[in-house]
């Protein structure tokens, strides 16, 4: 089957559809017209310029520049998952979790699967590598900011709470272990809503894609079982560190809650 492409009209007459909603929600006073437009802009220009870096990282297929773009890829969704708190660590620590929760979760994942599950020759194939590693970056990124998130501003508004039953002698684990238990649901939530709602109520976008290549729908089912499995499961171990690390970082060696850790709102 042929691949169609794609002209800049047809791409013009696809951004008009977002200029056409800025408009109306400028109109309604939503406030969010001049964000979607920038947002809208930037897809652009970094899906471009994305493009020519792979174009090259393709021809070239060298481990250290593979390398290199996977550590770019992580320490950039680091810096989105700090830019998602509302009340952020201080020193830096979001950042630092945020980063290295993910880094751990979605390298090990990912070579795995390259190594074990698909085995390309090189394992470290860019055409796999760095398409597997974003949409894992990408998904995990959403878990652990969103448990952060509802770890740090749950534990600023139930303050009171857990110095309660700190001074009743619970462990600092115990004191705000129910928080942090839903903290890590949130993060795991969209994941596990994804799965569910999977080929019935949509079809996911590697899927999607494939088919639009030209691949056979069986074929493009099994490659995205595959990811959707092996995104659920980075996702999932990335936010489970970053909450965990994240609440250890609340409380000092005496297992007192260090409330000063947190910035002030954003």
């Amino acid at each position: 089957m042929k691949i169609i492409d794609l002209n800049g009209w047809q791409l013009g007459l696809a951004a008009l559809l977002v200029i056409m909603l800025s408009l109306c929600t400028h109109l309604a006073r939503l406030g969010v017209g001049r964000a979607l437009l920038i947002a809208a802009v930037r897809t652009a220009i970094q899906l471009s310029l994305i493009g020519l870096v792979l174009e090259a990282l393709f021809a070239t297929a060298a481990i250290k520049w593979v390398a290199l773009m996977a550590i770019a890829m992580v320490l950039i969704a680091g810096r989105e998952v700090m830019a998602r708190q509302k009340r952020r660590l201080t020193a830096g620590w979001t950042f630092a979790i945020g980063t290295l929760s993910m880094f751990v979760s979605t390298f090990v994942v990912t070579i795995l699967t390259l190594t074990v599950i698909i085995g390309p020759s090189p394992w470290y194939t860019p055409q796999y590598a760095i398409p597997l590693l974003g949409m894992m970056l990408g998904n995990a990124m959403t878990g652990v900011a969103l448990g952060l998130d509802r770890l740090t501003e749950t534990v600023w508004r139930q303050r009171a709470v857990i110095e309660n039953r700190l001074m009743l002698g619970q462990p600092w684990h115990e004191a705000v272990g129910d928080i942090r238990r839903e903290a890590m649901r949130s993060g795991m939530m969209p994941t596990i809503n994804s799965m569910a709602a999977a080929g019935v109520v949509s079809l996911p976008g590697m899927m999607t894609g494939q088919i639009l290549a030209g691949n056979s729908p069986t074929l493009a089912v099994k490659y995205q079982i595959l990811v959707m499995f092996i995104i659920t499961a980075g996702t999932g171990f990335g936010t489970l560190l970053a909450v965990a690390a994240g609440s250890r970082r609340l409380f000092d060696a005496r297992q007192r809650l260090r409330i000063d850790r947190l910035s002030a709102p954003r």
